[in-house]
């Protein structure tokens, strides 16, 4: 286990089992999945992964994957947008899901929604050091808040406030607070996305379709050149992924990348220094853990410390990448059972 994470109901494995229906609820990808969970045991028995976009809410997802199971005890699902009071509304797909429906519909005695990066914070307890790669190492660090940032389809980010004892999550929307412009290229860039969106969050930038914004400003207002190769590729597939594959073969994928990582870094020292994040900052997301060999020069950590007299203290906080992907799924298990 990474993290003791405090829980409001204190089970024992002399505790009558229960089944969890955990979900991990994006605008690309929905991952369902039901749980035997007993005292400190929390067990697989079904799972199954949705395109989110090919169906017209959680409930008919819901329909399609338990036919024929268990029904559930509890549901809890870990959703990327803000819950207020039970309700969700996805930020990146025109999804609503509310507990209370999904409580009466599917019979349900107890239904949590929390943010997907809340979920994957609950999930740390359920990992352990197999499941993370170091980026920055330090000896005897010291025990305090930590931060947790997640580049995917969106922006994820959250924290853990450490008590002495237990680390306890909680969400934020702190990606979508505003891009914050260090050198003149960032300007140039900042005005090109304020006239296409308006505001220009670091969301924009810090994200699948943000390394798309990066690439094509580099392209069309930079002038830089792309190759005939590169651009039938984009077309024909993931833009985002392609960008960060290509790196070594095309000039204008590693200055892209580059960016995406010097950007990453400096919302990741926003937070750190934001939550006084001591205890650690851990990277997850779908992005990071398919692009760790771009972390190996040095790149992230060196914009990371660049906060001026505050550097000293972000020196000492450990920065982990979170490998496993099912940590969401498996934060809302841990939260359903134990909550």
């Amino acid at each position: 286990m990474l993290l003791q994470i405090r829980s409001s109901n204190k089970l024992t494995l002399k505790d009558k089992s229960r089944i969890v229906l955990a979900g991990d609820v994006g605008a690309t990808k929905t991952n369902l999945a039901l749980f035997n969970a007993k005292g400190n045991t929390i067990v697989s028995i079904a799972e199954q992964k949705f395109v989110s976009k090919e169906y017209k809410n959680i409930t008919e997802i819901i329909e399609i994957f338990l036919k024929g199971i268990l029904i559930p005890d509890s549901i809890c699902f870990g959703v990327a947008g803000p819950v207020m009071n039970g309700h969700a509304k996805l930020s990146n797909i025109s999804w609503n899901i509310d507990s209370n429906e999904l409580a009466r519909y599917f019979n349900a005695k107890k239904v949590k929604l929390i943010n997907d990066l809340e979920a994957n914070a609950y999930g740390l307890a359920m990992l352990s050091e197999k499941d993370v790669a170091s980026v920055h190492s330090v000896k005897n660090a010291e025990k305090g808040n930590v931060a947790i940032i997640a580049p995917g389809t969106g922006l994820g980010e959250a924290g853990m406030y450490w008590d002495g004892e237990y680390y306890h999550p909680f969400a934020t929307e702190g990606g979508h607070c505003d891009f914050a412009p260090r050198n003149d290229f960032d300007f140039e860039l900042y005005n090109y996305l304020k006239k296409k969106f308006g505001h220009v969050s670091w969301e924009r930038l810090i994200c699948g379709p943000g390394i798309v914004n990066i690439y094509n400003f580099l392209r069309d207002k930079k002038k830089r050149t792309e190759p005939v190769w590169l651009m039938k590729k984009i077309k024909e597939g993931d833009a985002a992924a392609i960008i960060s594959q290509y790196v070594d073969k095309s000039a204008i994928c590693k200055e892209t990348m580059d960016h995406f990582i010097r950007y990453l870094a400096y919302e990741s020292a926003n937070i750190v220094l934001k939550f006084k994040a001591s205890g650690g900052l851990f990277i997850g997301g779908g992005i990071v853990p398919k692009i760790i060999s771009l972390f190996t020069n040095n790149n992230f950590y060196n914009s990371f410390c660049q906060s001026g007299r505050l550097n000293y203290l972000l020196e000492k906080v450990p920065i982990k990448i979170i490998l496993n992907p099912q940590t969401a799924l498996l934060g809302a298990a841990w939260c359903g059972a134990k909550n």
